[in-house]
């Protein structure tokens, strides 16, 4: 039987003074608890119902966390969300761990991205889009805050990130950079590689003045309408199929 002690600290990784203080955090529902026991990650406790536990017997046999059989009103008033009737999966925060975006990779930077939703959903479209490397900036929205986790649908496990100061990383990457402002080259005229570091920033203010000092390639996507801007993420998509739709040519469609 599972302790409230035990109840209480994996209620507090809600907040993220206490997923720092802890080292950990956690996942809810069915696909992301799923991926997160495929993944990498060391999981150290398993709530789950007779449900779930039904569809995935042997995925929780496997798993080396202390694992508990709850009722579902128990992951309700332990996790974030309101209805959830199949588990809850507590985690250890990985390092932030430096790394280089090599040749012949691509990446995304994100200056101050300051929306959960948001960064889970780009976390989601770098999965989809094959990139698998984030660089952040340390005022964008925290890697393991649940909405982003659950945004990001079960591609938090494939994605590798680290949050850094991105004017001196930027400056001495070997790569290109790619901005995305208002007043760029037009995304579509343009011969795309998929190699470099595509940077999105703030969803208000766009991409801050020293940033801007590190772009190599100024891109917009070009509007039709009379809508003022685009959604931080909807951009993100938009310029990550640009850059992949650029490995084909025309006789290979």
């Amino acid at each position: 039987m599972i302790s409230k002690n035990t109840l209480k600290f994996i209620k507090s990784l809600q907040q993220k003074k206490f997923r720092k203080q802890e080292g950990a955090f956690f996942v809810e529902g069915t696909k992301n608890v799923t991926e997160l026991l495929h993944s990498d990650f060391e999981v150290t406790h398993l709530l789950y119902t007779a449900k779930y536990q039904a569809q995935h017997s042997q995925l929780i046999a496997a798993s080396k966390a202390a694992a508990y059989e709850v009722p579902q009103k128990v992951l309700e008033a332990t996790g974030s969300f309101k209805t959830n009737d199949a588990a809850l999966a507590v985690a250890k925060l990985k390092e932030n761990q430096p790394f280089d975006v090599e040749a012949g990779e691509l990446a995304i930077a994100l200056d101050d991205v300051r929306d959960p939703g948001n960064l889970g959903t780009i976390i989601r479209i770098a999965d989809w889009y094959g990139i698998q490397k984030l660089i952040l900036s340390p005022q964008t929205a925290d890697f393991y805050n649940p909405k982003v986790l659950h945004s990001s649908m079960g591609s938090f496990t494939r994605v590798s990130f680290f949050y850094a100061d991105l004017a001196p990383y930027l400056s001495r990457q070997a790569l290109p950079v790619f901005g995305a402002f208002l007043e760029g080259q037009d995304i579509h005229r343009q011969s795309l590689a998929p190699e470099g570091i595509i940077l999105m920033g703030n969803e208000a203010n766009g991409i801050s003045a020293p940033l801007e000092k590190t772009v190599s390639h100024k891109l917009t996507i070009p509007s039709f309408g009379h809508a003022e801007s685009l959604n931080v993420a909807i951009a993100t998509a938009v310029i990550c199929d640009n850059f992949r739709r650029g490995k084909f040519s025309r006789s290979d469609v």
